[in-house]
């Protein structure tokens, strides 16, 4: 995808406003003094405009000079469950639509609706993550970045996604695990203390902080709107110039 920037539309601006007198003022010269023909110069010359602007666009389309191409980019959100990913993410994803750039949402929820039974232990996490980097493989393959929230737990599973996509922005949200049972809504850190979740993380599985996160969110200290700002602001700097 390329996007223009503000000198090649001003180039283009003024080119065209040249082209466009210049014409105007040969088809006035012509037709002097006659009101007849100056009518007739200035439904000719709104024609004859109009068929310019065309080709004048269609020439500028196949100038490369003075555009930006903006490489996909993934921003992946990990943290324990309940920490504010999917909020964060969703908001981050509205604010990002507003640049009117390729953009897809993509949250661990919907994406185990559509691929049910997948486990929740070690490997299976593992191997379910590597189909979710196919899938942002592709989209970025079509110049599509994506917003993607995941627990992740595990550092191997999202080393190897770093290694699969380009540009990959490991947003870490932290909160602490007291934090994350008040504002477990659906009562499933209960469930799981209770012995009815196996395998689930912060409780009975481990969730390996990311060492390398190129962004940390602690959510008991940030806001969602503070939060929304820190990780645009990131990606406006680096990959939307």
């Amino acid at each position: 995808m390329f996007r223009e920037t503000n000198s090649r539309s001003i180039v283009k601006g003024i080119t065209w406003r040249v082209l466009a007198t210049t014409t105007t003022v040969i088809i006035v010269y012509v037709f002097f003094g006659r009101l007849d023909l100056a009518i007739a110069a200035g439904i000719l010359e709104s024609v004859l405009k109009v068929a310019l602007y065309w080709a004048h666009e269609r020439g500028w389309h196949k100038i490369r000079w003075g555009r930006k191409r903006i490489s996909p980019f993934n921003l992946w959100f990990t943290g324990l469950p309940s920490s504010g990913k999917t909020t964060i993410a969703d908001a981050v994803f509205v604010e990002l639509e507003k640049l009117h750039i390729p953009l897809e949402r993509i949250d661990s929820k919907d994406i185990r609706d559509l691929i049910p039974n997948i486990g929740y232990s070690r490997e299976e996490r593992n191997r379910h993550l590597k189909r979710v980097g196919h899938l942002i493989q592709t989209l970025q393959n079509n110049s599509i970045s994506t917003v993607a929230s995941f627990i992740s737990p595990y550092r191997e599973s999202r080393k190897a996604l770093r290694k699969m996509v380009h540009n990959n922005i490991v947003v870490y949200i932290k909160a602490d695990i007291e934090t994350c049972k008040k504002r477990d809504t659906h009562g499933n850190y209960d469930k799981a203390l209770a012995g009815e979740y196996p395998n689930f993380t912060g409780i009975s599985d481990v969730y390996e902080e990311p060492k390398h996160a190129e962004i940390i969110i602690d959510t008991d200290l940030l806001s969602v709107e503070e939060a929304v700002k820190i990780i645009t602001s990131y990606v406006k700097k680096h990959y939307i110039k």
